[in-house]
């Protein structure tokens, strides 16, 4: 299996304490995709955004989740592809209830021992047609977005390829709802603290740490935010980004998000790569090419 291939050991060039690191945030991006499954077979009729992600917060928290980069959401219906979003507000869950046949979406970045995650989770109570095939036509884009980013193109160049490939695919562009267009960000290790307060839903350590990450790279020319604005007119930078494709086709959304490490090797094949290959949705690849 390719989950089975240790892309950290893989990209660590001998190091011990990056090869560390990185086992470290896949395994937390592991127990967040374990979590969006469980709780997706558990959704019934009548389950609100509010209970889902009430669930999903409460399955972390039974396995040592303490902190977060920012509380578990979940979207019903046409609030997948986020129809009429236009304040941050909206973003939050509601009491909007799942039905038969309503496509799903849930996301969460936990933060487990210091290493931090943000993955969507794309799903339907029932059969959802459109939805399966926005989560076939994802698969491009994943492809799409590695080669670019080994290939040292500007981010923001980067990013309107993808937003043509969905053009051409028939898809609206629903990353561009989220704060600042963006369709990626920077994570980094969390210092762990007894006490992990959260504001407006998100880890204040983990804001803190994206703040730094802001200021510093405004000094040298580069953004941890990965955006269609000029702030993203650099090449990838170093480090592990979180990153989100999100199509949308009337009223119907679908995502991936994953952890996408970026290195200053000079090899392609190492300069950038997916943390982890054994995830839901690349093994709904697998199958579907094996079919």
């Amino acid at each position: 299996m390719a989950g089975d291939t240790d892309t950290g050991e893989r990209a660590a060039h001998g190091s011990a304490r990056l090869s560390a690191e990185l086992r470290g945030f896949r395994e937390v991006q592991r127990l967040a995709y374990e979590c969006a499954e469980t709780v997706a077979a558990q959704l019934r009729p009548g389950v609100t955004e509010r209970e889902a992600a009430r669930m999903q917060r409460e399955w972390l928290r039974e396995r040592g989740v303490r902190d977060w980069f920012h509380l578990p959401f979940a979207w019903f219906g046409d609030r997948t592809a986020f129809t009429g979003f236009r304040i941050p507000l909206q973003f939050f869950p509601t009491n909007r209830k799942l039905e038969p046949g309503m496509p799903f979406i849930l996301d969460m970045a936990p933060v487990y021992r210091g290493y931090a995650a943000d993955i969507g989770y794309s799903g339907s109570l029932g059969l959802n047609p459109v939805q399966d095939r926005l989560m076939s036509d994802l698969r491009p884009h994943r492809a799409l977005i590695l080669e670019q980013v080994r290939e040292r193109r500007p981010l923001r160049e980067i990013y309107e390829n993808v937003e043509r490939l969905m053009t051409r695919q028939g898809y609206a562009n629903r990353h561009r709802a989220y704060p600042f267009g963006v369709i990626a960000h920077k994570i980094d290790r969390v210092k762990e603290r007894r006490w992990s307060p959260t504001a407006f839903g998100f880890g204040t350590q983990s804001l803190k740490g994206l703040a730094s990450d802001a200021l510093h790279g405004h000094r040298e020319g580069w953004s941890p935010l990965w955006s269609p604005y000029h702030f993203s007119d650099h090449p990838p930078q170093p480090g592990l980004w979180a990153v989100e494709p999100h199509l949308g086709f009337r009223g119907t959304g679908a995502k991936f998000e994953e952890i996408l490490v970026v290195t200053d090797s000079r090899d392609p094949e190492e300069s950038a790569f997916w943390l982890d290959d054994d995830l839901p949705h690349v093994r709904r690849w697998t199958e579907e090419k094996a079919a």
